[in-house]
């Protein structure tokens, strides 16, 4: 099994997540309540670490909690522990195994408060160290590049959301649409395959992308850059006017998601101002505008809300860059110099 067969099967995976774990994200739901927690901190590493970023915006827009990334090296290597007070302490890992993602969990537990793992692995160190664990159930991800995990990790803090929501709007039948939506995304195969193709020759570029999608522009970057030696510079589209669109000119490489909601106006002016200066524009879209304003497009598929669509609007980037692996002679399946699980300290 390769890196293509986990991308297809991304669909069956997030039906099983949401079935398998409704009941036990509702009782850790319950839990949370009665702790009144005021803030999160979320502890994660690599592709693990843009599910945080992503959970930073739904947890922060749906129910106006703080989100603070971890820095596990100030436990890690200066061994000093962040006073948790009223927080949920997170980890987020493929693996479980990463110490230092370990360790802020621990130091959350030590100190009382809630904690929780979210893990491809149940009986991974991480999974031990934490009061309650989501299993994301994705079986064996055998392709170095993470891809079906990631989605399962952004759907588990969807779940989470829907989960502690309150009143009529949960979003629980939209979450119930994403396997179906998954199954559209992945019919853009053949057209991310032709755009690759025709991009065979970049070596460097920009992926933008804001508000929630900011963590697929992170992701899709990360992907491009392990998989086909790409340098990919991921950019908020706010960030990337204050300075970085200096790089822009004829034929430079951007690449942009964008789902609509209320960062498509800005994100529309930003690339039509791109395509004014010859930028070579790929946009992974549900809006026809935005897909206009590049040289090349992916379409996403529609009805699911703007907070769900980072789960979705991956899919197609990550066919992009496996795709593009190959037309420049590379492995997918073995980038170079890259192991399956890292264990940072």
């Amino acid at each position: 099994m390769g890196m293509r067969d986990e991308i297809l099967e991304q669909p069956g995976v997030i039906e099983r997540l949401i079935a398998d774990q409704q009941v036990p994200m509702a009782r850790l739901a319950a839990r949370l309540r009665r702790r009144a927690i005021d803030s999160v901190v979320i502890a994660a590493r690599g592709t693990s670490d843009h599910a945080a970023i992503y959970a930073q915006y739904v947890l922060g827009t749906r129910h106006r909690l703080p989100v603070a990334l971890a820095t596990p090296s100030v436990l890690s290597l200066y061994g000093a522990a962040p006073r948790f007070r009223r927080a949920l302490v997170v980890g987020i890992s493929q693996s479980g195994a990463s110490p230092d993602v370990v360790g802020i969990v621990e130091a959350g537990r030590t100190q009382g408060v809630p904690t929780l793992a979210i893990t491809n692995d149940p009986g991974s160190a991480l999974a031990a160290a934490a009061d309650d664990v989501v299993d994301l159930g994705a079986g064996p991800e055998l392709a170095v590049a993470a891809t079906k995990t990631y989605t399962a990790e952004l759907a588990a803090v969807a779940m989470l959301s829907t989960a502690i929501a309150e009143g009529p709007r949960t979003g629980a039948d939209a979450l119930a649409r994403l396997p179906t939506a998954l199954s559209g995304a992945l019919r853009t195969e053949p057209e991310a395959e032709r755009i690759a193709t025709a991009q065979r020759a970049i070596s460097h570029g920009v992926v933008l992308g804001r508000g929630y999608e900011y963590a697929t522009a992170r992701e899709w970057a990360l992907k491009l850059q392990e998989l086909t030696q790409v340098l990919a510079a991921p950019y908020s589209t706010a960030d990337f006017q204050h300075g970085p669109i200096a790089l822009t000119g004829p034929g430079f490489p951007a690449f942009a998601v964008v789902s609509g909601g209320a960062v498509s106006a800005d994100l529309l002016a930003v690339l039509r101002r791109m395509r004014s200066m010859g930028a070579d524009l790929l946009v992974v879209s549900n809006r026809q505008a935005l897909r206009d304003a590049g040289a090349h497009s992916l379409a996403l598929p529609g009805r699911i809300p703007e907070w769900l669509m980072p789960i979705v609007s991956i899919v197609p980037c990550q066919l992009h860059a496996m795709h593009l692996a190959r037309a420049k002679g590379l492995d997918p399946d073995a980038p170079r110099h890259l192991r399956k699980v890292t264990l940072t300290h």
